[in-house]
């Protein structure tokens, strides 16, 4: 190890095996100083080179002493100088700052450069984002960004082919940063990609960086979709009906289209006319789980942005090629799971064609509407024998028609349309329970005979049921929900069937007529016997089946009784003895419980969590990760690659003591909600939470991936700022360990009624004469 000592105002150091750092003349030599308990600057006119360690530590004791609100301590450092430590006053103009660290460097023009983050995502520093600055923050004096989009103009345009594939790897780096794209646009650099797009002479590693480049720069939304030629869309669409072709180019070409088929509608007809469908479809069926899944999210993008024609033209040409069976039996059941990107738009697919229901579930029966009072009669006809009613007076046809009915379950069986004028279901519930009369006849005459032979009060209504269950269907495949920015909730049996709803409607009536034989119910159990059957359905379907075949067992395994042991199960779990002598008990249990989940909160924020970033334009395109340090004091977070397990601490750049968290406010109430007023689905909503922090200046804001990691999160920082705890989460738990501590407390006190009240305590006696004399019984 290296030794120091202070003589004279000067260092003297030893050599040994320390790895060495060079610092700046103002460097900093630390001694502790006993009665103060901080570390001292002491400043050198001359040094030696200072081991790395040194310099860590010299930053962390700089980083936390007292300060201004205005002051930021920040470390800036460039390649080949010493860094510097400086003192950053938020007031003075970010031109006087960076003129001063060139001065110190010895630097001439300091209009060529610009601060930017040395960790993380590099963004260049300007007047508008320079408040986002950090205590701790690494910076780096590097090119402007104007002076760093003339450069790599000029080289894009050089003859070497080696510095012109540099320049464009670089350019779809720096591209994710706003301050260059502004500055490399304005030089009209993107006309400059376009024109190396169409001219395609380039080889493929250049082609993708151009178009990799090309696309980040328009995704910040400077240059508007529109503006691009039909050329240019032309040779994008070719690159991906291309049969031989790098992926990497078609992956990029697919994201473009994407962003081209969202930006509007004109452009949606134009992609559409130059995309291959097939092609587009052959690249579902490629291992290349990548490419893979830009043409999903390509087909996807075109059905959202089409309209209610293109659309079903679009389901009608996948129908054709058999997406859906090559989606259950390649892509559901594959080797190597579903990731989540795929997991979304199987989910957006599986709402959008769910949602083509809609229109029937919203439209009432017409009882003027011919096609559909023979689709009604046809239910009646299928039931019953009909005898010839053509020599029937229509009084007697009409009394006929009407008895039918009524032993069909309408309520209204003189007029049944009645009925079905109820939206939603509407329509939808005539059409399932046509399907069910055509599809399975002899179930659907069981059914309807086997309860009209009952009494009128122990019968099942066939029609009432059949329209209850339609619509309980519906809410639990939430047909006319629009699908969520975040979803990924799909059914893989969704893939499995081409009419869903009206298979799991045939399967779901007869389990229906099951369970009403199992409670033996009447007509005045219908709800409760809709609620066991809503829970059944609701129970298997969350097992996620694979199979309609698979989902019938599990249903019909999933009778009343055990749905009366899973209740009593729960029940169990959540019941608590309400006597008051357990009540006392519970309140002199809890404080320990509280610290017991205080304590789980704590460790689940040192053990860190994954968040993802999710932008306007791009869905959950980044991810980044933020964990708590052991001791509790500081909060490290920064950006990380997918797939990535849980990161040291020392990989998170960016860090927050949680002696500057000041707040913890969720929902509509954060930052970046705010900020997206009116654009953000509740989903999100009830997901996002923010910690300010320093003087409510600055925020650190998330997206949980779930309920549980956001109440998990809440509850942590509750916990580090001295405040109650305060999720549902919390309050399940500490109920659920409540209900376990008194039931083990009153193992031994099974079969024994505690009272309410405690015993009265006797009055004292007159006098307490009745000590026992030992004396007298010797004797």
């Amino acid at each position: 190890m290296s030794e120091y000592l202070c003589l004279g105002g000067k260092v003297v150091h030893t050599l040994g095996n320390e790895r060495y750092a060079p610092l700046n003349p103002a460097s900093y030599v630390f001694n502790h100083c006993l009665n103060t308990c901080r570390l001292l600057l002491v400043f050198v006119s001359s040094f030696p080179p200072f081991p790395l360690s040194l310099l860590q530590g010299c930053r962390r004791t700089f980083f936390n002493m007292p300060q201004q609100k205005d002051i930021v301590k920040i470390a800036i450092q460039m390649p080949g100088a010493y860094p510097q430590l400086i003192q950053l006053d938020q007031k003075k103009p970010l031109t006087a700052v960076i003129k001063e660290v060139c001065d110190k460097w010895n630097l001439p023009g300091p209009d060529n450069y610009a601060l930017q983050y040395a960790d993380g995502i590099q963004t260049y520093i300007t007047e508008s984002n320079r408040i986002d600055i950090k205590n701790g923050s690494i910076l780096r004096l590097t090119k402007a960004p104007g002076r760093c989009a003339e450069d790599l103009y000029k080289g894009i345009q050089s003859s070497d082919s080696g510095v012109r594939c540099d320049s464009l790897k670089l350019l779809a780096d720096v591209s994710t940063d706003i301050t260059f794209a502004q500055e490399f646009i304005s030089r009209d650099g993107h006309s400059l990609l376009v024109k190396i797009v169409e001219d395609a002479h380039e080889a493929p590693l250049i082609m993708t960086h151009t178009l990799s480049a090309f696309m980040e720069l328009m995704d910040h939304g400077i240059v508007s979709w529109e503006n691009l030629s039909s050329v240019f869309i032309k040779k994008i669409a070719s690159f991906v009906n291309a049969k031989v072709l790098d992926t990497s180019i078609q992956q990029v070409s697919l994201a473009i289209l994407e962003s081209m088929v969202l930006s509007s509608s004109s452009l949606f007809n134009e992609v559409k006319q130059e995309i291959t469908l097939e092609r587009l479809i052959s690249h579902l069926q490629v291992t290349n789980q990548q490419l893979q899944t830009k043409a999903m999210a390509l087909l996807m993008a075109m059905l959202l942005a089409g309209g209610e024609a293109d659309r079903q033209e679009l389901f009608e040409f996948l129908e054709k090629r058999n997406l859906r069976q090559y989606i259950h039996k390649n892509i559901i059941h594959s080797s190597s799971s579903v990731g989540d990107e795929m997991a979304h738009y199987l989910y957006v697919l599986q709402t959008v064609r769910l949602n083509h229901l809609e229109a029937r579930m919203r439209t009432p029966l017409d009882s003027y509407n011919q096609e559909q009072r023979d689709m009604l009669h046809g239910l009646r006809q299928a039931a019953f024998e009909m005898e010839s009613e053509s020599g029937l007076s229509n009084e007697r046809r009409r009394s006929l028609c009407a008895k039918e009915f009524k032993k069909l379950g309408f309520s209204n069986n003189s007029n049944p349309g009645l009925d079905l004028s109820r939206c939603p279901p509407g329509l939808l519930a005539l059409d399932t329970m046509a399907y069910f009369a055509s599809r399975y006849p002899d179930a659907y005459s069981r059914f309807v005979l086997e309860n009209s032979s009952r009494e009128d009060k122990h019968e099942c209504p066939f029609a009432r049921s059949s329209i209850q269950l339609t619509l309980i269907l519906c809410e639990i495949l939430r047909i006319g929900e629009p699908p969520s920015e975040t979803g990924s909730d799909y059914h893989p049996i969704f893939f499995a069937q081409d009419r869903l709803l009206e298979e799991l409607f045939c399967i779901c009536i007869q389990l229906l007529n099951k369970t009403w034989k199992e409670m033996r119910a009447t007509q005045e159990d219908f709800d409760k016997v809709m609620q066991v059957v809503r829970e059944q359905i609701t129970r298997t379907l969350s097992s996620k089946p694979t199979s309609l075949e698979l989902f019938k067992n599990k249903v019909n395994a999933l009778n009343y009784s055990e749905i009366l042991k899973l209740r009593q199960t729960e029940r169990l779990h959540q019941e608590e003895t309400l006597s008051p002598p357990v009540l006392e008990l519970k309140e002199r249990l809890k404080p320990e419980l509280l610290e017991l989940i205080r304590q789980q909160r704590l460790n689940r924020l040192c053990h860190g969590t994954l968040f993802r970033k999710i932008s306007s334009r791009r869905r959950q395109d980044k991810l980044w990760y933020c964990r708590l340090s052991p001791n509790h004091k500081v909060l490290h977070y920064g950006d990380v690659e997918e797939q990535t397990e849980t990161p040291s601490i020392e990989a998170l750049q960016e860090k927050i003591p949680v002696a500057d968290i000041k707040n913890v406010v969720t929902g509509k109430d954060c930052p970046h909600m705010k900020e997206n007023k009116g654009k953000q689905t509740k989903e999100v909503l009830d997901l996002a939470f923010s910690i300010t922090y320093d003087v409510e200046e600055y925020s650190l804001n998330f997206i949980a991936s779930s309920r549980t990691d956001f109440c998990l999160w809440t509850d942590g920082l509750s916990v580090l700022l001295g405040k109650e705890m305060s999720s549902e989460s919390m309050h399940s738990e500490l109920e659920i360990l409540l209900s376990m501590e008194i039931k083990l407390r009153l193992l031994d006190l099974e079969n024994v009624p505690i009272p309410d009240t405690a015993p009265p305590i006797p009055k004292p006696p007159s006098n307490f004469n009745f000590c026992y004399d030992f004396s007298q019984a010797e004797q």
